[in-house]
């Protein structure tokens, strides 16, 4: 019996409690350290458990065994925990479950965000993380929302591919034992394929380009205190400048890697791709027109419907939208996100003009302060996980210290994880 701690309680969370308690094999506890969220969506689950619509066939069920509201409640010798919840809590979260994790559990994110790692290690200790195996996704494995909170959850498009990193690395064929088991508890698809190493999952981080800049895109020439009728659509709303700027800020993220390959040419960053190259690996035939970024934006199956994160107002009696700027695409994707690309181009010493367009204009909505004067030196910089903010000022030091240039696997670690796959079987699926 595998025992599985899902950490939080959104659209991710839902998918997963049904996915992975719909198996007679695992023991799954969700832990919520959000006030009164254990308990709300503890007593809105039904007895059948929640239902999951899947885009790929039947619908499932699945109840988790329990919910709970305080890390002291976990189960003792967890197998596998996974922080499927905005990544400006991953800390919160792994402070409070350090005390009560035994070195050897695997741990990570769906997705990793830009930096899991170093707040992995900042926070439970190098020795810890040595001797344990830390994984991330580049992306959460499908488009998904919550119909109907504690009961419903809908899969709007499950990706076909989608990047995974296991760390200690432990090599990158696609038969590794971590990512079978992660494969075992999401799903037939999306493949999920060995990414080199951290550094190029965050680098690769779909979100922290995405969300930002098709936020910055839409908005930039509205005044966003005049209210809409109703939520204008996110990926389907895009516009053409839109699309061209994701495609630049891409090519400021590749010339990151040009950089990276010629000063450091054992490095291994061949998992990072351009955004379009993305985009037709994650989603292929589900995309109706592949002409370009902005074509494929507005034609991807799994993108339909999904709107602009939006906060309720009322103006002479009616309800009205105005932008919520206190959403994760904003909170999480860019200081969690491009914050951290940004830092890591300062370090390689690479200019990132388009990249910087967007920072600025986001961090204006949000009233933070990251970027100044061409520089990652503002005040709210503590609040990121940029390289800078973990104490990194030279490229060779960020490089050498998280080990991004070791190859060698880790026996222990490849030992672990071959005990662990033997506690699952592959599902029906």
């Amino acid at each position: 019996m595998m025992k599985v701690l899902l950490c939080g309680g959104g659209n991710a969370i839902h998918v997963l409690s049904s996915y992975i308690s719909s198996r007679d094999d695992t023991h799954v506890t969700v832990l919520s350290l959000f006030p009164g969220e254990a308990d709300k969506l503890r007593d809105a689950i039904p007895e059948e458990g929640i239902r999951c619509i899947n885009d790929l066939g039947d619908d499932v069920y699945g109840k988790p065994d329990a919910v709970i509201g305080k890390a002291e409640d976990v189960p003792k010798d967890l197998d596998i925990v996974v922080f499927a919840l905005p990544s400006f809590t991953h800390e919160m979260y792994l402070k409070a479950l350090k005390p009560y994790l035994k070195a050897g559990v695997t741990i990570g994110a769906m997705p990793g965000e830009g930096g899991f790692d170093l707040c992995a290690i900042h926070n439970l200790g190098s020795e810890f993380c040595r001797h344990s195996n830390l994984f991330a996704l580049e992306t959460l494995p499908w488009a998904c929302r919550i119909l109907e909170y504690g009961k419903k959850v809908e899969v709007l498009g499950t990706k076909k591919e989608v990047e995974v990193i296991v760390s200690p690395k432990h090599g990158t064929t696609k038969d590794e034992v971590v990512t079978e088991v992660l494969h075992k508890l999401v799903g037939r698809l999306p493949e999920l394929d060995p990414a080199d190493n951290f550094l190029a999952v965050t680098l690769m981080n779909i979100n922290s380009v995405w969300h930002p800049t098709i936020s910055y895109g839409f908005y930039r020439n509205r005044d966003v205190t005049v209210p809409f009728d109703e939520p204008p659509l996110f990926y389907y709303g895009a516009d053409e400048y839109t699309g061209e700027k994701l495609s630049k800020i891409s090519d400021e993220v590749l010339e990151i890697k040009r950089v990276l390959l010629e000063k450091y040419p054992s490095l291994h960053l061949h998992s990072l791709h351009h955004v379009s190259e993305w985009m037709l690996r994650s989603y292929g035939d589900d995309i109706g027109d592949k002409t370009s970024i902005y074509t494929m934006l507005r034609t991807n199956k799994g993108y339909r419907g999904l709107t602009h994160p939006m906060r309720e107002v009322q103006v002479e009696g009616q309800t009205k939208y105005l932008p919520n700027f206190r959403y994760r695409y904003f909170t999480e994707d860019l200081p969690m996100g491009l914050i951290v690309t940004r830092g890591i181009a300062e370090l390689a010493g690479v200019k990132t003009p388009h990249m910087d367009d967007v920072i600025l204009w986001c961090q204006e909505m949000l009233g933070k302060e990251y970027l100044v004067d061409g520089e990652l030196k503002g005040k709210d910089l503590e609040y990121t996980r940029a390289p800078q903010r973990y104490g990194f000022d030279t490229l060779d030091s960020f490089m050498e210290v998280n080990h991004y240039l070791d190859d060698a696997p880790t026996k222990a670690v490849e030992s672990h994880v071959s005990s662990l796959a033997t506690k699952v079987e592959t599902p029906a699926q």
